[in-house]
């Protein structure tokens, strides 16, 4: 029996050695399609490939936030016959209806030694150079051997966001932290499908945002740009289009005012294990289900919609038509104004890709477009997963 079963190891040797059985879990496992004139040109195969760059370092595959204080951006790692990482980098042109634009930050490749080694290839004074990265289970960081990074961020800041920094503002460009980010995770019921959002907050900077729901809330959570951390809307106080439509910004200010208040109040008694006592002036009658609401704005016909008198808008190609509005604050807004300072305004739900939302202090208007792109490997792996992820990318920016 001792020749046959080294014969059969034998003959699963050559088969591990076989680059078409690499070349299928590469594609199988990874979706990886490359091109076998590029592993020629460092003498790899789609064996060493797999078990040396691609499998190794998997975990990287997916969406990251860059963890940097005063500056957040988006970072896309894909693979090929190798691992790349994309930036978000939005031009002041870039029109928020438009793909988001990602540039390449840094790539993997096996070098002819068959080892993975990292590339900067950021940098406007000497590119590529290496780069040195350290993975852990959610987040990774990479520390850069140019320290010339610093002369460039300024650049980047004013040419991508329209933005300067002051000196003691600007992070450290040459060690960088980022965050695993996974995409909403969808529900039926839901208002809308959930998602990632391009949106302007000012002539030149633009900004993604991530819309989930959670029960009787959504959320907007800012994921790149300074203009707000997390807005909470409340599904179950929806008003009609005509509302905001047919008041001007200090009336719709009196009408939110009092859903803010009554919020407050709410909130409070909770808090306190209290309900609310009977006679109460402030007592709305009984409110439809997250469920009830999200049907009536999708069976809602579309009116015609104008900004308020006296709110100013960012984009003035904004739809003309609308389904619902809705209650909604946000905790912290921009810097240097104090985290936690209530801002209350309106949402207001457009048609399946478009939404808006009205801040009443700032008497200003923000378009969202739902992002066209698709991203691999961005799915969280379960619904918990993706609450554990929340607070991570919830930290005050400022």
């Amino acid at each position: 029996q001792l020749p046959s079963l080294a014969q059969v190891c034998t003959k699963f040797r050559r088969v591990l050695h076989s680059d078409s059985i690499w070349r299928r879990r590469c594609r199988e496992e990874l979706g990886v399609c490359g091109n076998w004139q590029e592993l020629e040109t460092v003498g790899a195969s789609y064996r060493e490939v797999y078990a040396k760059l691609l499998h190794p370092y998997r975990r990287m595959l997916g969406l990251w936030q860059e963890d940097t204080e005063g500056y957040r951006t988006l970072l896309y790692v894909a693979d090929g016959l190798g691992i790349t990482g994309w930036t978000y980098g939005p031009r002041p042109h870039t029109h928020v209806a438009g793909p988001m634009p990602f540039k390449p930050a840094f790539r993997m490749r096996l070098t002819e030694g068959t080892s993975a080694a990292v590339q900067c290839v950021e940098g406007r004074h000497r590119r590529p150079h290496s780069r040195h990265l350290q993975l852990r289970k959610n987040r990774f960081r990479t520390r850069c051997n140019n320290t010339d990074h610093l002369k460039d961020f300024p650049t980047q800041l004013r040419e991508e966001w329209g933005t300067v920094l002051r000196w003691e503002d600007r992070p450290r460009c040459d060690c960088l932290t980022y965050r695993r980010l996974y995409l909403p995770p969808s529900h039926p019921d839901d208002l809308i499908r959930p998602g990632l959002f391009q949106g302007r907050y000012h002539r030149s900077g633009l900004m993604i945002a991530m819309l989930s729901f959670h029960g009787k809330c959504a959320r907007l959570t800012g994921i790149t740009g300074i203009l707000f951390q997390t807005l909470q809307i409340h599904l179950l106080r929806p008003s009609r289009c005509e509302v905001a439509r047919d008041l001007d910004n200090s009336e719709l200010s009196r009408v939110v005012q009092e859903m803010d208040a009554q919020v407050l109040r709410e909130e409070l008694q909770q808090e306190d294990g209290t309900e609310e006592s009977q006679g109460h002036g402030g007592q709305s009658p009984a409110q439809p289900s997250v469920g009830e609401s999200g049907a009536a704005a999708s069976e809602e016909q579309p009116v015609p919609f104008v900004l308020p008198a006296g709110v100013r808008s960012t984009d003035q190609n904004y739809p003309r038509t609308c389904r619902m509005c809705f209650y909604g604050v946000t905790l912290s807004i921009p810097h240097p104004l104090p985290p936690y300072w209530r801002c209350p305004g309106a949402f207001v739900l457009f048609d399946e890709n478009h939404f808006g939302l009205i801040f009443l202090k700032e008497e200003q208007f923000f378009l969202f477009d739902r992002v066209q792109n698709t991203f691999q490997n961005a799915q969280a792996p379960s619904p918990q997963a993706f609450l554990e992820m929340l607070p991570n990318i919830q930290g005050w920016v400022g």
